[in-house]
């Protein structure tokens, strides 16, 4: 039997204006998966850990398993057994792609196992369908960063076209997940179908910025960028404290402030990790002081994306 353990990093997708076309991975928090070949053909989910038992074990319905699955049914590799064991390193339905790791680790590690039959961009179809169990849509503003590390444009979907965009050395990310939960569904039904001409223009210039301000490397066209119009509006109505807590980051000195991913959780970016540690203490003490209790963390943008941890 061979085995295979990796780590897959939790993202943030949208990034203020880029709804559904932006993201990047962060160096935590993530999911580990740990795949054992079997003799006996097939994909089982052998056991989950800290999902508190929430998290469907059946193949077609996991994430991870379908990811693996799809994988190998394109390969032509049916014949191929594999136990699977998840451990959930971070909240479900905290905005943070904690699905999109999943399914990451896990084509990731069968494409390893199996000595690399696939280059690693050729696997973001597999790891889409894991999304799309997950929240009904195979969008890949998560499952990109997680898989190619750094920040990642997803500038097409029919054809998928991605592309990953170099970032400042410097740029730190904090990330603050309050002690409540979003649904990704529900994030996505309250937004709008129809967009202003106004906003859209507005958008699109923020879109660009950012992207400028990112490959540049220009820290106040970065800052005037993180704005969203669009989604921002809609969903923050949905974090308690929304305006307080990005308030709170923009005082003590982050670039921007948004709704990481579908929500709760929150991301500001900032020049150096000090600001970034200050930004995320702040962050936290308002969520606080109306009895929100939160988890924050602090990262580089994630250039490596999935990491073996051991055979």
């Amino acid at each position: 039997m061979k085995s295979i353990s990796v780590f897959a990093p939790a993202t943030v997708a949208n990034v203020a204006c880029g709804f559904d076309i932006f993201g990047f991975a962060v160096a935590n928090p993530g999911d580990q998966i740990t795949l054992t070949t079997s003799d006996a053909p097939g994909v089982r989910i052998t056991d989950i850990i800290g999902d508190e038992g929430r998290l469907p074990r059946e193949t077609e319905r996991n994430t991870a398993g379908i990811a693996i699955q799809t994988y190998l049914k394109h390969i032509g590799r049916t014949d191929v057994g594999v136990d699977v064991v998840l451990r959930k390193q971070m909240p479900l339905g905290s905005g943070l792609g904690s699905s999109a790791a999943s399914a990451v680790a896990g084509v990731f590690a069968i494409n390893e196992l199996l000595d690399r039959p696939l280059p690693t961009l050729k696997l973001l179809p597999f790891a889409m369908e894991g999304e799309r169990i997950a929240c009904g849509s195979a969008h890949a503003d998560n499952v990109a960063p997680s898989l190619l590390g750094g920040f990642v444009v997803v500038r097409s979907y029919q054809p998928l076209d991605v592309i990953r965009i170099e970032t400042p050395a410097s740029l730190y990310c904090t990330i603050v997940h309050p002690d409540i939960e979003v649904n990704t569904k529900d994030a996505r039904f309250i937004l709008k179908n129809e967009v202003s001409l106004k906003n859209t223009i507005t958008q699109m210039g923020n879109v660009a910025g950012l992207i400028a301000g990112l490959m540049t490397p220009d820290y106040d066209l970065i800052s005037r960028s993180l704005v969203d119009v669009i989604i921002e509006p809609v969903r923050a109505i949905l974090i308690p404290e929304f305006n307080e807590v990005k308030q709170a980051a923009l005082d003590n000195g982050a670039l921007g402030c948004s709704i990481s991913g579908s929500g709760p959780s929150m991301f500001a970016l900032s020049r150096d990790v000090e600001t970034a540690e200050h930004v995320g203490a702040a962050m936290q003490q308002a969520f606080l002081s109306v009895g929100i209790t939160s988890e924050a963390y602090v990262s580089e943008i994630n250039r490596e994306g999935p990491k073996v941890l051991g055979h």
